[in-house]
């Protein structure tokens, strides 16, 4: 079984003035497989995931459970048929005849991986997901999860919050930060506020 990692959440301020609750989570190889396996096998249908930097946003929803998952030279594959994408989550050495740097290996190695909570304007939370990065500090996937405010699948606002919604991001904390009673703060708006 891998760590639990028991912590309080970072406040960061992102570049739009966006307030995030972050919650580091274990960056060991067997860790980030064991949580992409299990977002991607039991909560493909929950989930929304691509990268989500300033200037882009990928919001994909997956039609059907992957195909395919495997680990082979530090990379993750999550493959939806021919549709699939590729996280750096471990050690890479590349081919024999071509073996990648350490400097390289280090670069496109997740350095930080992270639980959050993104804030509204009124500072509670609005959006939940997990973030990874890479040796740079760039962006290398963000899962979003199922929001009280938004309507499965259409993301329409929902006249009251559904709290029910939440279940994923209970179960992630329990999970990964040792955090088993769901936190009020959580369930603190009554209904949804940019930042």
């Amino acid at each position: 079984m891998t760590e639990v990692v028991e912590r309080a959440p970072q406040r960061i301020v992102e570049a739009d003035g966006a307030a995030l609750d972050v919650f580091s989570l274990p960056l060991d190889t067997a860790s980030l497989e064991e949580l992409f396996r299990d977002l991607f096998e039991n909560h493909w249908s929950e989930i929304v995931f691509g990268p989500i930097i300033q200037g882009a946003a990928w919001e994909i929803h997956a039609e059907r459970p992957p195909t395919r998952i495997r680990l082979l030279d530090g990379y993750l594959t999550v493959a939806f048929g021919v549709t699939h994408f590729h996280v750096c989550i471990g050690e890479n050495k590349g081919p024999r005849n071509r073996p990648t740097s350490p400097e390289l290996a280090r670069l496109r190695r997740t350095s930080r991986a992270e639980l959050y909570r993104r804030l509204g304007s009124t500072c509670v939370p609005m959006s939940w997901g997990l973030q990874l990065f890479n040796g740079a500090g760039e962006q290398q996937i963000t899962v979003l999860l199922p929001n009280p405010f938004l309507e499965p699948k259409t993301d329409r606002f929902l006249k009251e919050p559904d709290w029910s919604r939440l279940a994923l991001w209970d179960k992630l904390r329990a999970r990964w930060l040792g955090l088993h009673e769901p936190d009020a703060i959580d369930r603190s708006a009554s209904r949804f506020t940019h930042a």
